[in-house]
């Protein structure tokens, strides 16, 4: 029972993947001979496409329309897509002229990716509004198709070929997004289900990280500390407090939160190690992206035992239902 409760709990998991990917890479015992670039790329990305079909096909069809809950849409895209991208390419302009500039490449793939897929079931688990993240996923997910590739183009256009970014994005969003609209109905466990997608999430963090280059000085490994707390624990707990001070409820705000500063991680790597795989930057650019890992695993669990703990929902929930 305790291995199973161990394999349900995506932060232990991701915490555990992230030791075991690190202990792996600075011992020298990441099989780079076998798992080559190319390799290390092709497995991420369709571990991820099997991920992204799964949990969207949980996502019903009803409650999906833009233009009815186009209010909704829109707070999605300005949280979800805009405001979290802001950080992490500030941080990449800021870093791109320097002697980290191929490290700051990671940034890129962070900026551009959407909220994770586990915005649904945390939405759930802290009572936020997840009709409300359900939709945002689905249309924001479809946006990503578009967003993505701009947000490449914009910044290291020059550096990868725009037309592999185009293939890996239809791989990674436009298939999973087809195929799990025609898998809706099929019955999967929701234990079964976070154990299966836990586990890739542990192969695809050792994946990465257990290959990633980490190397120069220690201020840059600061400074992506800096940027992921800022992106994660600073625009979170920003949007958490501007939205109860203008009396946003409980539902909205823990949505809105987790949408600005949760990111697909998954993507992300995918993205990294396989845009720039051609270009031999992808292990050094993804340092950006372990880092950042390490520093949203560590906001997931502040967000659930601290900022939005059981004691202060309930009181919160019981002042706006006495109205």
């Amino acid at each position: 029972m305790v291995v199973k409760d161990a394999l349900k709990s995506s932060a232990f998991m991701m915490t555990f993947a992230m030791v075991i990917a690190l202990i792996t890479n600075f011992s020298g015992a990441f099989p780079s001979e076998v798992l080559t670039a190319n390799l290390r790329s092709e497995l991420t990305i369709w571990t991820l496409i099997i991920m992204l079909t799964l949990s969207l096909s949980r996502i019903p069809f009803k409650n999906l329309n833009p233009i009815v809950h186009w209010k909704s849409v829109l707070r999605a895209i300005v949280l979800g897509l805009l405001v979290a991208s802001i950080i992490p390419l500030l941080g990449y302009y800021i870093l791109k002229d320097t002697e980290f500039g191929i490290q700051s490449m990671g940034l890129i793939f962070i900026a551009s990716t959407p909220f994770a897929g586990s915005v649904v079931p945390l939405s759930y688990i802290l009572n936020g509004d997840t009709e409300h993240a359900s939709r945002s996923i689905i249309i924001i997910y479809i946006l990503s198709i578009i967003w993505i590739p701009f947000v490449i183009w914009l910044t290291i256009g020059e550096t990868v070929d725009m037309t592999n970014v185009i293939i890996v994005i239809a791989k990674l969003i436009f298939i999973p997004l087809v195929i799990s609209r025609l898998i809706t109905r099929l019955k999967v466990n929701n234990s079964t289900m976070s154990v299966f997608l836990n586990i890739c999430i542990f192969f695809m963090v050792w994946l990465s990280v257990g290959s990633t280059t980490f190397s120069g000085e220690l201020y840059i490994f600061i400074a992506f500390v800096i940027i992921a707390a800022l992106r994660s624990f600073g625009l979170g707990t920003t949007i958490e407090i501007t939205e109860k001070k203008i009396g946003i409820c409980w539902s909205q705000r823990i949505t809105d939160v987790l949408m600005a500063s949760y990111k697909n991680k998954g993507i992300a790597i995918a993205l990294c190690m396989s845009v720039l795989a051609p270009t031999g930057y992808a292990p050094t650019a993804m340092v950006a992206i372990a880092t950042s890992i390490l520093v949203e695993i560590m906001w997931v669990v502040f967000m659930s035992s601290i900022l939005f703990n059981e004691n202060r929902m309930k009181m919160e929930l019981k002042i706006e239902n006495s109205f």
